[in-house]
Formats: structure tokens, sequence, C-alpha cells
């Protein structure tokens, strides 16, 4: 239903379904834009003689949620900005500023992987629990995200989502960077989210594998040596020459770009690369679990 119809139908949106998200009180520059932006929205209701509940009744939602907007401790999506700009008046100013507030509006940790990961030329990821962010589909993405435990509210998976599928523009850049990936093969027996869900993610597997400028493979369970028992390994290449790591099981698992440190997660990696299925043979196994599902 829409923002109209509910407020036509006398129905304003609660705490539960309020289009935005909370603002980390860590993220200095989110907390600095969310903050104006607020306060441009409140200057402009003032301005117009509009209390805040007769506000939240124009745009279809209550009127704390206008607070925590105005006072910098939420995050409004799209259509708030834009329902506000056409209530207020404010001739298309209120809805551009989507363009600062979309660059804030997913956690700082995950905004700085994906920057990495947008100027990266190269980007090798071994994976042991889980399908890579990368890799995975929006339905796959929620399914989990929502299994943690304990579990994130229903706004915050919807957000986290929503950065992890925003990441996966990696593969729409030109020139188009190098990406190898390496999957175990109990990750790909797991059908999380369900027999319907489970066919659409390896069906992206298999797309995304046939890709000219990337590489999948599985690590077969039979394997009887393996170099990836540590966990994860990621390794981003940039054009200067430069590279950044991390393992789960190394260095503490923070980003490092220690050239000594890096040579020990390219020999792991390229390790796990070797003991891990061919390409040819990974897509063929993808193709086969596909056809059991």
């Amino acid at each position: 239903m829409t923002v109209e119809a509910e407020a036509g139908a006398g129905r304003l949106r609660g705490e539960a379904d309020e289009p935005g998200w909370e603002v980390d009180p860590d993220d200095e520059w989110g907390v600095a834009v969310i903050a104006t932006v607020g306060r441009q929205l409140k200057l402009r209701r003032e301005a117009v003689g509009m209390r805040a509940a007769d506000f939240g009744a124009a745009v279809g939602y209550g009127e704390d949620l206008v607070y925590k907007v105005e006072g910098g401790k939420r995050i409004p999506r799209q259509e708030y900005l834009d329902r506000a700009d056409e209530v207020l008046g404010a001739g298309g100013l209120i809805a551009a500023t989507w363009e600062d507030v979309k660059k804030v509006r997913y956690p700082k940790r995950v905004r700085e992987l994906g920057k990495l990961e947008a100027r990266a030329v190269e980007i090798g990821l071994y994976e042991c629990h889980i399908i890579p962010g990368l890799l995975q589909t929006r339905e796959h993405a929620r399914a989990v995200i929502g299994a943690a435990q304990p579990p994130y509210s229903p706004d915050d998976v919807e957000r986290m989502v929503a950065a992890r599928l925003a990441r996966q523009s990696v593969f729409e850049r030109s020139p188009a960077p190098a990406l190898s990936f390496v999957v175990e093969e109990g990750v790909l027996r797991r059908p999380i989210g369900g027999t319907m869900v489970w066919r659409q993610q390896l069906e992206r597997l298999l797309e995304v594998g046939r890709l000219h400028n990337v590489v999948l493979q599985v690590m077969p369970m039979g394997c009887e040596t393996h170099s990836g028992l540590d966990g994860r390994i990621e390794l981003l290449k940039f054009p200067d020459g430069t590279a950044v790591g991390r393992s789960d099981g190394a260095f503490n698992g923070r980003p490092t770009p220690d050239p000594r440190h890096l040579r020990i997660l390219e020999l792991r990696y390229g390790t796990i690369r070797a003991q891990a299925l061919s390409p040819r043979e990974s897509l063929a196994f993808v193709e086969q679990l596909l056809g059991e599902t």
C-alpha cells in the first residue's frame, strides 16, 4: 500500500515500519549529514507553520518519526524525503538531499569495504561458512542475515541486505576488475532460505561464474589437505600496486597493507585455489547441485 493510501485510510505507520534507519553515533560523517538534513526539514516545516503531528499525518508517518528525522536520530529513506518535498512545497530541494543521504545510509564499515572494492582491480575471496556477499541474491542475503542470533530487527535486516547488494555494483564497473572466489562444498549443500531461494542462488552463482572476469571455484569436502582452516581470506589489489588483505585467523582479522602479511595471505589463498576444483569442474558441480534441488 502506498504512503498516500495509508494516510487516506487514516493509518499512520508505526515504529516497526518507519522509513529509515538508526544513525550510528560512531559514524561522524553520517551523523553530520543526517543532522543537516533533519535541520533543513524542521526549518521548512516551521516556515510553513505546520506542526510535527500535522506534518506526520500529511506524509503518512507518525509524529515520533518526524522528531527523530528532524533531530538527526533517524536516516530517512527516499520516499520520506520525496513526500516531505511535496507536502512542504520545497520545489525539489528536500528531495535532492537524498543524494547526500544515500551516501551514508549504510553502516560505516560496509561503506569502507565498498570503497575498497570499488577501487580494486583484483579481488580474491575465500569463504568457508557462507556464500560471499558479492554473490548473494537479495532473498538469500535476507535469509542469511535474518538467521543471526540474537536476531536483528526487521529494519536492520533490510538495511544490511541493501548494503550488501549495493556492493555488487563492482560487477558493473568498466574496465571490469578480476574477481576470484573459492566457496566450500558444504556451503553449497546448505539450502538456506528454502528450495526456491536456494535454486535462485545457485543460478546466480552460475551466471556470475560464467563472466569473463570471474573465476569461481569449489573446495570439495573430499580434499585431504586444506589450507583455509583458519577461516575467511580476502585480498584486494589496487591500480597503484598497493594491496590490502584480511583473514579471520591472522593479524587479528583486521585489514592489513603490510607486504609481509600480504605475502602470507597470498600464499594461503594461492594454495587454497590449487586445492579446489578447477573453474570448469566447479561450474559443473554447481549445475549438478541445481539439478538435484
